[in-house]
């Protein structure tokens, strides 16, 4: 696991820097394979960006956030990135497992949902 940590237009704390290194080494469990990070932290005007760029293995994950605080956006990017990270494995598998795509599946609610419709006339 490698995480670099960058600071834009603002002075650095060792309190963010080790914050943002704990938030992003959490989403090594979801990986099969040792990640790499880069960490952005930046100021621009009044807004804290925290962007982080990820890849392991074949995965190349990127997720932005703005907010007031520098500790919400890192939050924010977290649950961004965990996110992806689920709904990539997710597909991974139903595609593995022989399941429905999501195409197939929307056609399929559809149908349920004409037929509900026609029931009740």
């Amino acid at each position: 696991m490698n995480i670099t940590i960058t600071f834009r237009h603002m002075v650095g704390t060792e309190a963010v820097k080790k914050y943002a290194h704990e938030k992003v080494a959490k989403l090594q469990k979801f990986l099969r394979q040792a990640m790499t990070a880069q960490v952005t932290l930046s100021v621009e005007g009044l807004e804290h960006v925290a962007d982080v760029r990820l890849s392991a293995g074949g995965v190349a994950l990127h997720a932005t956030e703005r907010g007031e605080d520098m500790y919400a956006s890192i939050d924010r990017v977290h649950d961004k990135l965990e996110r992806q990270i689920r709904d990539g494995k997710g597909h991974t598998i139903a595609r593995k497992r022989g399941g429905t795509s999501a195409g197939e599946y929307a056609v399929e609610v559809e149908r349920e949902i004409e037929a509900a419709a026609r029931s009740r006339s």
